[in-house]
């Protein structure tokens, strides 16, 4: 389940439960758990749609919680302080959302053209291509998230070279964070071929974009240091590496669609 699709639940759970349609919004907004809890995604929408019809949110998120907890793929749903709600989906739906984005992204150009890419991603995000142009991690964005992208590329090479290949249980020991942003990345990418669509004068329409695939591959950085990815010295290969694999997998495939859009490069050497 990607945010999008709890998006649309989570709504269709508020009018089941008898909300009024004005005081719905059109969309409602999921994210990562920012402090307030555990799971794999959180929503605020019962606070605001309290907040409009005037009643308790704690009695509205309550509501959602029951709609909620009763779906397919969720094995959890936990009301949080003054009424946010979040989200733990089941092992199973974990896993299938993995390699759904594993399998889904489009793949990347795999040039290295430094003088294009620095004119498209300054465009989108208003950067001095001065900057991007000094090609590291703390001084180019655009630097950071095409080294998270060959670095995907690397364990995955590297993993292959020991036998071990990517799979995830579903588990949640570590990389929920990381796996919260790759699963709105539909979201973002969507937006931005609407933006695309509609012609927007502005090149800073795909801003919203380029930041979330720093945003991925910030997480992604500090997951793989966190959590390594391959064994080390005498440790054997486990469950554990299989999944975090999988999540490299899974955020190459993001980051290089993203990219593809921008019209930006995914070298897998940089």
């Amino acid at each position: 389940m990607t945010p999008a699709q709890l998006s649309r639940t989570a709504l269709h759970t508020l009018r089941r439960a008898g909300a009024d349609a004005a005081v719905l919004p059109e969309r409602v907004v999921v994210e990562a758990p920012p402090r307030r809890g555990g799971g794999d995604y959180a929503t605020g929408v019962a606070l605001r749609v309290a907040a409009r019809a005037g009643r308790p949110a704690l009695e509205t998120a309550e509501l959602l919680r029951e709609g909620l907890a009763a779906e397919p793929g969720i094995a959890d749903v936990r009301v949080v302080g003054p009424g946010f709600v979040n989200v733990t989906l089941s092992e199973d739906a974990r896993a299938d959302l993995v390699r759904g984005l594993a399998a889904g992204g489009p793949p990347g150009d795999p040039r290295d053209r430094p003088a294009v890419d620095i004119a498209r991603w300054a465009a989108a995000t208003g950067e001095d291509p001065a900057a991007l142009a000094v090609r590291t991690a703390r001084s180019s964005s655009l630097f950071r998230v095409q080294y998270a992208y060959a670095r995907t590329r690397a364990v995955l090479r590297n993993g292959r070279q020991l036998g071990v290949e990517p799979h995830h249980d579903g588990r949640a020991e570590d990389g929920a964070a990381l796996l919260a942003l790759l699963a709105d990345q539909a979201r973002v990418a969507d937006q931005a071929r609407v933006a695309d669509q509609a012609r927007v004068e502005d090149a800073r329409a795909a801003g919203p974009l380029a930041r979330h695939l720093v945003a991925v591959a910030d997480a992604f950085l500090d997951f793989h240091d966190s959590c390594p990815p391959l064994p080390s010295g005498d440790e054997k290969p486990g469950a554990a590496h299989r999944g975090r694999l999988a999540l490299a997998e899974a955020t190459g495939a993001v980051l290089a669609g993203g990219l593809s859009l921008l019209g930006v490069s995914a070298p897998a050497h940089i």
